[in-house]
């Protein structure tokens, strides 16, 4: 049977953004009915006269409710959904003009309950936007498992980008009340009632991601303090590699401390290192600008999912 889409778009205290999103849907290639879900996670910066915008030009619901999180309003969404098959989307993207036509092609090619697809930098995004985006796809940062290739048929989703059959979410109740991690919770759960995933690797979003330094500390952070969450709660799950960005902070300060002592050895590797992040962010973004930006944002997210990942590891999950 032929998905019927639901598009489900939690928003907080973020219009103008929802705004991009909702212009980007509204010139889809894709020509079959599809309806649209945005739900108000209690903000105070609502949406509604966004939303009353592209009431006649798009089959759009407007929901209300109290602040529980993105997935607790993703769940909230899916519920009153009325499609069999969900588009899960952060308010903070921009879908390409054939976005959903690549997941209906792919997914009548190979129907999974559950997809995801990778992010990229719009040409618009602004210098810090782009080098972020560099910082959580680039293989010399995460390994590239945002979006590889090789991870067909095991691709954990993550929620900006994410797809959910009906009857995968009746199963498996949705999100958990994890606030950050909860995706990758899901896509455990999917795993555990026999659902499988994919990645669609044409069906990419543009991410903008955060716009600060600060807040992408903060982002990266959280997902760290998540890991050793999941970890326990699926033991089958933990890697040795999840422990790499906290031992990249650790070296990274001592090898300022024997630099002082004037021991230069470990200090040259990372040097070298962050030469070669600067080298492949301009290549790839033909841009100096974002390839010296992305110096400071590689070392942000190290230094936040790595402090996370500890305080989490030793304090946060003793119990």
């Amino acid at each position: 049977m032929k998905p019927s889409y639901s598009i489900i778009i939690p928003v907080y205290n973020r219009p103008e953004e929802l705004d991009e999103l909702l212009s980007s849907i509204l010139v889809q290639e894709y020509t079959d009915t599809f309806e649209i879900c945005v739900i108000e996670d209690g903000s105070q910066q609502k949406s509604n006269l966004i939303v009353e915008k592209y009431t006649t030009k798009l089959s759009i619901r407007y929901f209300e409710k109290e602040n529980s999180g993105p997935g607790d309003s993703r769940n909230f969404g899916m519920k009153h959904a009325k499609g069999n098959y969900f588009i899960i989307l952060d308010s903070d993207v921009i879908l390409p003009k054939n976005y959903i036509s690549k997941v209906d092609k792919q997914l009548e090619l190979n129907f999974t309950d559950a997809f995801g697809g990778p992010d990229a930098a719009h040409p618009n995004f602004t210098p810090l936007q782009k080098a972020i985006n560099y910082s959580m796809t680039s293989f010399l940062t995460t390994g590239g498992i945002r979006g590889k290739k090789n991870s067909f048929g095991t691709f954990q989703p993550r929620s900006f980008n994410m797809g959910l059959s009906k009857t995968a979410f009746e199963k498996t109740k949705g999100f958990s009340d994890m606030r950050a991690g909860e995706d990758i919770d899901l896509t455990f759960r999917l795993w555990e009632t026999g659902f499988k995933t994919q990645l669609i690797e044409k069906a990419f979003v543009y991410h903008k991601r955060r716009n600060s330094i600060s807040s992408f500390f903060k982002q990266t952070f959280a997902f760290g303090t998540a890991r050793p969450i999941l970890n326990k709660k699926y033991p089958q799950s933990t890697k040795l590699t999840y422990w790499f960005p906290s031992l990249f902070i650790i070296g990274f300060d001592l090898s300022i401390l024997l630099l002082i002592f004037g021991y230069w050895q470990l200090a040259i590797l990372y040097v070298a290192y962050f030469v070669f992040v600067y080298a492949d962010s301009t290549v790839k973004n033909r841009d100096f600008k974002v390839g010296f930006l992305s110096i400071f944002t590689s070392l942000t997210q190290f230094m936040g999912y790595g402090l996370g990942f500890l305080e989490s590891q030793l304090f946060r999950n003793k119990k």
